[in-house]
């Protein structure tokens, strides 16, 4: 039986066998959806939504899953739970933990959900923070799988910023044997540390590229996600111009393998990162894949609570140097 973790902090530590019976629930959750014979493993549960960010796909995802495995949500802001807000976020963590059975935080700092998990006795997922996305990359993988391919032996191309979206990319390289090329402009590479222990650590090898055309010459897979985060807004126009050589169109397209997959995370600025021919045409998955954070999501919320509840037993939460956690037995 493969290691059950309490939270989802990020991607680096998780049981790759975990991670493949996460795919299957989430196959059977998505099997049985609206019909008589679906589920409700979460009645009588409810899960704290605190959201700093705005979101779509994140927010309706959860809510939504939350709703069709039977449990409830409970909305919450910067009001409630924030860093210098009116209550530590150790004291904030404890008292969820005694009302709710889930935490899901969608954050800026990264540290926020790490103090969060260090301290709550129910699980904790980051939906995401500045730092790291892992949600968004299990739902792409599951996309994947799902659509036949072997992760395994796929050659991924990642096209822009080096950003959250990337830096879980570069810990799912630990997990499957993907080949992960990365292509990003000079001054905005990802985390040096991360990228780093990726490269010791993956599968199937990390490489950075300063020209877009040899990352994703023969990739499977090409990916890329808005060169202007969130909170970076001011940087915009700058960015344009430093990420001019970087947009993911049909010449750039043509350079991958035949067929190949064009993946983004969502929201798109169409026109700048990606265009209308690409992120519409017939090699995208884009929509798949915001459908597929519902289906993930619910197996990950049903397996969480349902590991906290009869499996994993009493757990601590333990702070990485970057700010993950990681689950320890105790």
């Amino acid at each position: 039986m493969p290691a059950a973790p309490l939270h989802l902090v990020d991607l680096l530590g998780l049981d790759r066998d975990w991670v493949l019976e996460l795919f299957a629930e989430a196959e059977r959750l998505r099997a049985v959806r609206g019909t008589s014979q679906a589920p409700r493993p979460l009645e009588g549960r409810t899960a704290a939504l605190v959201f700093h960010k705005p979101s779509l796909r994140t927010r309706v995802s959860f809510t939504v899953g939350m709703h069709e495995l039977g449990g409830d949500a409970v909305d919450l802001g910067a009001a409630e739970v924030s860093e210098n807000g009116r209550e530590s976020l150790g004291d904030v963590a404890r008292v969820l933990s005694g009302m709710c059975d889930l935490m899901v935080v969608r954050t800026f700092a990264h540290r926020v959900v790490g103090e969060l998990a260090a301290h709550a006795t129910v699980p904790v997922i980051n939906a995401l923070t500045d730092f790291s996305h892992p949600c968004q990359i299990l739902a792409d993988l599951y996309t994947l799988h799902r659509a036949g391919h072997d992760v395994d032996r796929l050659t991924v191309a990642w096209v822009g910023d080096g950003n959250n979206v990337l830096h879980s990319w570069l810990e799912a390289a630990t997990l499957f044997g993907f080949k992960l090329n990365v292509a990003v402009p000079d001054g905005f590479e990802p985390d040096a540390g991360l990228f780093l222990e990726a490269e010791r650590r993956s599968r199937g090898g990390v490489r950075r590229f300063r020209d877009p055309g040899e990352a994703v010459h023969e990739a499977d897979v090409v990916y890329t996600d808005t060169w202007t985060s969130m909170g970076r807004e001011k940087e915009a126009a700058w960015r344009r111009v430093v990420f001019a050589g970087y947009q993911v169109n049909d010449e750039l397209l043509a350079l991958a393998a035949p067929g190949a997959t064009f993946m983004h995370c969502l929201p798109a600025h169409r026109g700048e990162e990606v265009t209308d021919a690409v992120i519409d045409g017939p090699q995208s998955v884009v929509m798949a894949q915001a459908e597929n954070r519902l289906h993930l999501q619910k197996a990950l919320m049903a397996k969480l609570v349902g590991a906290g509840a009869s499996e994993a037993g009493p757990t601590r939460a333990v702070a990485t140097e970057r700010g993950a956690v990681s689950p320890v037995t105790r």
